[in-house]
């Protein structure tokens, strides 16, 4: 039937079909009427007459609406409007209205509303100077979810969903499958873009790895890199979010990690992985170390590349030393509880305080138990008030969960080791991505602090100073190396740090101590000048993998190659003939005034010209992620978790969300 005739057609005594069946969104806006044979759909804007037929399809009806003028103007918020009641019942939103316009008795009908749950096509609708693209919005959608952590299921939510028709009425939303494809599809085009930055980095990478647990106990291992980029920018992204199973050997985890760096192509870019302290981490390293180190890819025979977070071995002591004064913190807990459980008890407590002339900045507080500085916290407020519960004691029968006065007292001693941790791990926090040379003289305040802690005569308190020194040794011993050539390239320090903290530390053997970190920085100075503008790239990565150089040599490269054994000797002999090497002149000139907006990765951006052997081993030391624990997360006595939602996940979407939010919000950072 021609427009002509249908716009004519006379529709007294017409029926107005039930279009419920109906899936095209267009329905919204358009009545199925019935005269007779013929069907006929009227547009409820403009009331302009459209042919209904089933055969017809509904592009017609499409274009009209984006023509429709009188739909224009009245705006999207009229488009999609439920104008009618069904006798199946109505469910509306109480106090929510999508058309300030409507009239104040027309509730929200969500049932008049139709969703279209058809395949979403790739098409781009043009309405006068606006475009709409439905591709690009359906993207928009997913990229959405994945940046901020939602539940991929808010496509079925019917609050959503009116909420995305009212905005723009033409995109057809999808499912909860269709999502999670487009969150895929944006992992796989996102990793595509990771991969080549990772390819195309000047320096080294050193790979973090966390334990995160879900909210349905299964576990996840989370490999990310770290590294510093051409413009000396510290940059970490997320490689890898891979469920294990518990049944898992530690050979099994090393494995799946070397398929990770391989699946890469960065395992011969390995330059250091940082894991938490503890038993199984240790095995998994020297796995993946020994089976690096057969390939020859690690500097320095492997030294500098076994390193354990810093930020986790600071939790481990703190919370061994409040496991130690437990029973106390029990006691001094309730006696806040106590005194907070009445204003007239509150009101007592400060009376006596002001009797005894107790004039306090701080003030009690309960803890968290979840963050050891809030326990520390509650303990340091407490100390202030020591005198005041004592004398509640004597005024108060009630009050008999008081400490003694040896409880209080160990209760001082070892906050202040908890002071401790707490200002070292802020230092830490100041910073996002805080480099590898800030820790070493932190550490090392650290180290004596517990030396002068065994020393303490307290049944209790010894046993516990010991127990902290004994781990701290552990951490020292596999991390020292790596902290110290950190600190060696700071600038403002060099080896003057290590001379002034190792005899303290070592005493009469600090000579030999010294001279071993005095071998690793020639030995890794050495292993770097092979990368050096005298030796193409291709030439040190040959020199590096060693038997790999013959197949190098041999696979009709430039001819030039050939002299990589001279480029080798003229470096090692370059010092014997009176030429001095960037190592020698960076650590003979002064040291680098120290200053507050002194940034270390600027200054060797700026000295790459003039030591630009030694600004390739920088960028590679000062990249170790010495602590991999996250600001928000310093402090907090369990793991990290999963979010519910996503942890009910499929295992690899897990991990395209969580990698493709990484690096999303990495690249949002950059800008």
């Amino acid at each position: 039937m021609d427009a002509f005739k249908v716009h004519a057609m006379d529709l007294t005594d017409a029926v107005i079909v039930n279009s419920s069946r109906l899936k095209s969104v267009v329905w919204n806006d358009f009545d199925r009427i019935k005269k007779g044979d013929t069907c006929v759909a009227v547009c409820r804007h403009c009331k302009k007459k459209l042919s209904g037929s089933s055969t017809s399809g509904t592009s017609h009806l499409r274009n009209h609406l984006i023509r429709c003028q009188r739909r224009s103007n009245n705006g999207a918020s009229q488009y999609i409007a439920a104008r009618e009641k069904r006798k199946e019942g109505t469910l509306a939103i109480a106090n929510y209205n999508l058309d300030q316009d409507l009239k104040k008795d027309e509730a929200l009908n969500l049932v008049n509303i139709r969703f279209e749950q058809e395949t979403v096509k790739d098409e781009t609708i043009n309405s006068g100077h606006n475009s709409f693209d439905q591709r690009r919005s359906r993207f928009d959608l997913a990229r959405m979810v994945v940046l901020h952590g939602y539940s991929l299921d808010m496509v079925d939510h019917v609050g959503f969903r009116v909420f995305v028709k009212n905005l723009q009425p033409l995109f057809e939303l999808g499912t909860f499958n269709r999502v999670e494809a487009d969150c895929v599809e944006i992992y796989e085009k996102e990793k595509q873009k990771v991969n080549e930055i990772l390819d195309k980095l000047p320096g080294k990478i050193s790979l973090s790895a966390d334990t995160w647990t879900a909210v349905n106990d299964a576990e996840y291992i989370c490999l990310t890199a770290n590294y510093i980029d051409e413009s000396w920018q510290l940059r970490k992204r997320i490689l890898n979010f891979f469920k294990i199973d518990p049944s898992h050997t530690e050979e099994m985890l090393s494995e799946a990690i070397m398929t990770c760096l391989m699946d890469w192509d960065i395992d011969r870019k390995l330059f250091s992985m940082t894991l938490d302290s503890c038993s199984t981490s240790e095995n998994i390293s020297i796995k993946i170390g020994e089976r690096l180190s057969q390939n020859k890819f690690l500097y320095c025979d492997g030294q500098l590349f076994d390193m354990r977070c810093a930020l986790n071995i600071l939790s481990i002591m703190a919370q061994d030393a409040l496991g130690a004064l437990s029973e106390v913190t029990c006691k001094i807990r309730e006696s806040i509880q106590y005194i907070k459980s009445s204003q007239a008890r509150q009101a007592k407590f400060n009376e006596l305080a002001k009797e005894i002339g107790l004039r306090s900045q701080k003030c009690l507080s309960l803890d968290n138990p979840g963050r050891w500085n809030s326990t520390y916290l509650m303990l340091e407020g407490a100390l202030e008030f020591r005198d005041v519960f004592f004398e509640l004691q004597k005024n108060d029968t009630a009050y008999i969960v008081g400490p003694s006065d040896i409880e209080w007292e160990r209760a001082r001693t070892i906050s202040s080791y908890l002071k401790l941790f707490v200002e070292i791990t802020n230092v830490f926090k100041r910073s996002k991505y805080p480099t590898a040379n800030i820790y070493f003289p932190e550490l090392c305040d650290i180290n004596l602090q517990l030396i002068e802690w065994c020393k303490n005569s307290d049944e209790h308190v010894r046993p516990l100073a010991l127990k902290l020194k004994s781990k701290f040794d552990e951490y020292w011993d596999r991390c020292s190396l790596g902290l110290v050539v950190a600190a060696m390239l700071d600038p403002r320090f060099k080896m003057k740090l290590v001379e002034y903290y190792y005899p303290q530390i070592y005493g009469s053997g600090s000579k030999g101590f010294i001279d071993e970190v005095i071998e690793c920085v020639n030995t890794l100075y050495n292993e770097h000048s092979i990368c050096s503008p005298l030796a193409s790239h291709d030439q040190g990565l040959a020199w590096q993998v060693g038997n790999d150089a013959v197949g190098l040599l041999t696979s009709g490269q430039d001819s030039r190659d050939r002299l990589m054994g001279f480029d080798k000797f003229l470096h090692e002999t370059s010092d014997g003939e009176g030429e001095k090497s960037d190592l020698d002149k960076y650590l003979e000139e002064p040291l680098f005034p120290r200053n507050v907006d002194f940034s270390i990765l600027n200054w060797w951006k700026v000295h790459t010209p003039k030591y630009p052997i030694l600004s390739m081993m920088a960028r590679n030391v000062l990249g170790i992620p010495m602590s991999k624990v996250p600001v928000e997360s310093a402090f907090s006595k369990g793991g990290r978790v999963l979010d519910r939602d996503w942890s009910s996940l499929n295992p690899a979407t897990v991990q395209a969300l969580m990698c493709s939010q990484d690096w999303i919000r990495s690249e949002l950072e950059n800008y």
